[in-house]
Formats: structure tokens, sequence, C-alpha cells
């Protein structure tokens, strides 16, 4: 069992449990799509580098078209005026005997309120309130900072939109109960059969 459950594990796992037992389990990496990789790793890097206020003069001018205009975009935001708390900040907080956690884009604050950001160079989550990230950074910024009701925003690129979701004692509970539930079976699981259809990139070694 790992020490630390990821969104990105919660997600296989639900999605598939023989792609988690591939990816997480025997270790087996299959190749991805270098262009979107690399695009996003180079707004990724940017915001983090702008944040912390280093010289990025020399990364901006070398950005394509495409890049440059969903850099000003995101360079614009108003999120992005406010006091930085950390960047590429990496948390995690407990649930009995599980341990969740991540590294977050950012997180920014006014006054005592805090924000996670994330930016998206694809698209938000279809239901991002109940997204495994949203849950997970929401209650360790929560735990950690020892805050009433962060809140989480999708800064969408693609589209140019934002998601934002308030976190409640509510959801909180809420958000637990989901987390451990599924933490539970990924500690019971044993195996599993093949997905039908199945089209994911684990697909050609999956009998």
């Amino acid at each position: 069992m790992y020490q630390q459950i990821s969104p990105h594990i919660l997600k296989t796992f639900t999605e598939c449990p023989r792609k988690y037992d591939f990816k997480y389990l025997q270790n087996i990496s299959m190749p991805v799509n270098d262009e979107i990789y690399e695009f996003g790793k180079n707004i990724h890097a940017l915001a983090s580098y702008y944040l912390k206020k280093e010289f990025i003069d020399t990364m901006e001018n070398a950005l394509s078209q495409k890049e440059s205009e969903v850099w000003n975009n995101l360079k614009s935001s108003e999120y992005f005026g406010l006091e930085v708390v950390g960047v590429e900040y990496n948390l995690a907080f407990k649930i009995n005997d599980y341990f969740f956690g991540g590294r977050l884009d950012a997180i920014v604050k006014s006054g005592e309120k805090y924000y996670i950001l994330d930016y998206k160079t694809g698209s938000a989550p279809r239901n991002a309130k109940y997204d495994f990230q949203t849950m997970i950074y929401l209650l360790c910024v929560k735990e950690f900072f020892n805050t009433l009701n962060p809140v989480f925003v999708y800064l969408d690129l693609k589209h140019g939109k934002e998601v934002r979701i308030e976190l409640t004692e509510e959801l909180a509970e809420e958000y637990k109960e989901k987390l451990l539930n599924c933490a539970q079976k990924i500690s019971m699981y044993n195996s599993a059969p093949k997905k039908e259809n199945c089209e994911c990139e684990y697909s050609k070694i999956c009998f």
C-alpha cells in the first residue's frame, strides 16, 4: 500500500483497476503525447517562475504563438495579483490509516481566504466538485493551514474559463467519506477482469 494516495491513483483505480495494477503496482509506463505534455509543462513552468518573481523574459520570448496567447491569459488572471503562499506545493493529510496528498500548482490568498490554483491546458473536469483532485487538495489546505472554506480554482486555459469550488463543513465530511471508501477498495485490491472495449494506453498488453 502506498504511503500517500494521490488524486491520479484514485482516478486511475476508479477508471480501471487493471490500469492501476499496470501503472502503480507493476510500474509499467506507456508513451504519452509529447506535444501535449510539453505544452502543459511549459505553461506550468512559466507560472511557477512568475509567481516566484523570477526572471522569465527569455522563456517568454521562446514561446510559440499558441503558448504565448495561453500564457498571457493566465498571467492576467486576478489570482496572480494575490499574495502567494506557495508554488508547486506538496501537501498531505490523513484519514484513519490513509495519507492523501499531492502537489498543488499554486496557493494564493486574499486576507484570510485561501485559493488553490490549478492550470488546465486541456479542460477542467466535467464534475469538478467531486474530482479527486478537488477533494484532496481542498482538504489538504483546510487541514494544513487550519482555515475555513478554502476555494479550489480550475483555470481552464483552453476555453478561457474558470471553475470555482468552495469547501464547506458538510462538503468536507462528504469528501472524507468518498476518499476513505475508495482507499479501502484499493487496499483490498487483488485482481480484476479485463475492461470490455478498453482503449487506454495499456490496451495492447491487457489480456
